[in-house]
């Protein structure tokens, strides 16, 4: 996911799993171990050959028919450094021992999915792997390959196509010269990705830029889609209501809670917004300005460098971010629009240094954040779940297994955490995925835990602590080029830098306590918002600034 220069990242932040007619579907898989996209897949004999070790396996109790059950995983793959972490998982560069191919494997824990609280179940993890497979056998090499998926007694195991060449934005940045028509061949690969997806039923659901790696580092090296997380199976009709995907790419029905495919149209417009200006067209400072923005629907194509894009391009952006999602363009009219059709025609003159400066600015700033958020969601300890379900049961009073605004009110002060009225009933609204005005289990640890995690008194303090090694109260240069580190690969100093100049608002050269809390708070780092504290808020924030609509 994205992020890390894998296939697959950390597992990702995902709190509402169900609401929309068919969210929770999963259609019958079948079970296809090897690489799926090598050369002799199909072959008749490796299936029998398969067919063969499966017998006398225990079945795979998480993944069910999505996988196998395999207690000699370790011995077949050789785990080495890690590439991304996540609250649920870790994800690892590691080799075949057989044929010491290197691919990307992200491991979920199993005490976290059995669980089922706060985090993926067994149903998202099998949806996830079955909407990967399906994707990465039909996408022609722009998804990434699923090479297996097991589990043992630790937990889960993806096994993937390893993409090492960088995310989407840092390319662009590292290139000299970056054009239009640059804009429109990573645009063209993106929206034929949409259109694969919708055609198999497939909606993304979370489509940004750090969802496509390419492969190597090579010019010419492909780009693919990771990440199908928070992706679901949908027929033709089918409407969907909880609220989720990453801030500014959410599309405005989203947040009015009833949406179709569409959205990943407007999400991909989104992108072909940034690779053309380098900013998103939705922006502010908080996560209502930016959800006000969205409803707004209003995009400004005036400043620098649109007077040098080309009509053809802005009418294409234009279209894709129609805040109808009828009269939208879909994926497939995306592709046949002049400007992607002829994208090798397109202009080659430079969009300019502004647009590779503040991509650069807004890559260097997500690897600190997206590092501190990592070691936020790791210093959870496993007990709070349990403290905060045994809290659940003593509230619910009448044991119909919800909490009503009363009994909220009454547990709290009970607890000695008096809550004023208007934030519970705050909380209730960015808990309640099922709209009943309660909150079931799942959904009061859920918030609880994303309250306890995010609050300054304890976990933050912990992530600054990891960065400040020298413990003098600051981070400074050195440090953060030792923490940026991707095993012996030293970040680049220019990257360091830019990201101090960025945090440190009194510019004395580092980065002090306040000065990171800003960071981590702040709605300012648009690439990298929390997923659980961003999708809370902004499912708050579609009753709020949609009430009259809904």
């Amino acid at each position: 996911m994205g992020g890390c220069h894998s296939a697959i990242a950390a597992t990702k932040l995902k709190i509402l799993r169900r609401g929309g007619r068919g969210a929770a579907a999963v259609l019958p898989v079948t079970n296809h171990d090897g690489p799926c996209c090598s050369s002799d897949h199909g072959s008749k004999e490796k299936k029998k050959k398969k067919k063969g070790a499966r017998k006398g396996r225990k079945r795979a109790s998480i993944l069910g028919d999505a996988g196998t059950f395999d207690p000699d995983f370790s011995r077949r793959y050789r785990l080495g450094a890690e590439l991304g972490r996540g609250e649920f998982g870790v994800t690892r560069r590691c080799e075949d021992a057989a044929t010491g191919e290197a691919l990307a494997c992200k491991t979920i824990r199993r005490k976290r999915l059995l669980l089922r609280l706060a985090g993926p179940d067994a149903t998202d993890v099998q949806r996830e792997v079955e909407i990967t497979r399906r994707m990465s056998e039909v996408s022609g090499g722009r998804v990434a390959c699923l090479r297996e998926a097991c589990e043992d007694d630790d937990g889960v195991h993806l096994v993937m196509e390893l993409c090492e060449g960088g995310e989407l934005f840092d390319r662009i940045f590292e290139r000299k010269h970056y054009s239009e028509r640059a804009a429109a061949k990573l645009a063209r690969t993106i929206v034929e990705v949409v259109q694969l997806c919708h055609e198999n039923g497939v909606m993304h659901r979370d489509l940004k830029p750090e969802n496509f790696l390419f492969v190597n580092k090579s010019e010419e090296s492909p780009l693919k889609a990771i990440d199908f997380g928070l992706s679901v199976f949908f027929k033709p009709g089918d409407r969907f209501t909880e609220v989720v995907g990453s801030g500014c790419y959410m599309a405005p029905e989203v947040l009015k809670r009833s949406y179709g495919p569409e959205i990943d149209v407007w999400s991909a417009g989104v992108i072909l917004h940034i690779l053309l200006c380098g900013f998103p067209p939705f922006w502010g400072g908080s996560d209502e300005k930016i959800a006000q923005s969205i409803l707004r629907g209003v995009i400004n194509l005036q400043k620098d460098p649109w007077p040098k894009v080309s009509q053809s391009a802005k009418d294409l952006v234009t279209r894709m971010l129609d805040p109808d999602p009828c009269t939208r363009l879909t994926a497939k009219q995306v592709l046949e629009h002049p400007w992607l059709k002829n994208a090798d025609k397109a202009s080659n003159v430079s969009l300019g240094e502004v647009v590779r400066s503040r991509l650069k600015q807004l890559s260097s700033m997500n690897k600190l954040k997206k590092k501190a958020l990592g070691v936020v969601a790791m210093n959870l300890p496993m007990e709070e779940i349990g403290k905060f379900k045994e809290m659940f049961h003593t509230m619910d009073k009448n044991k119909d297994g919800s909490l009503s605004l009363e009994e909220l009110k009454e547990g709290f002060r009970i607890n000695d955490h008096p809550v004023p009225e208007e934030e519970i009933k705050m909380l209730l609204q960015a808990g309640d995925i099922h709209g009943t005005d309660t909150l079931d289990c799942e959904e009061f640890v859920t918030v609880l835990l994303h309250i306890k995690k995010m609050s300054n008194d304890e976990y933050l303090p912990k992530a600054f602590e990891f960065f400040d090694k020298d413990g003098n109260g600051f981070i400074e240069m050195s440090e953060l080029m030792e923490t940026l580190s991707d095993g012996e690969l030293k970040p680049d100093e220019q990257l360091v830098n830019d990201i101090i100049q960025e945090v440190d608002k009194d510019k004395d050269g580092r980065i002090s306590y306040p000065e990171f809390e800003l960071m981590m708070k702040s709605g300012s780092d648009w690439r990298n918002a929390s997923r659980r504290y961003s999708t809370e808020n902004f499912s708050s924030l579609s009753q709020k600034l949609c009430k009259d609509t809904l």
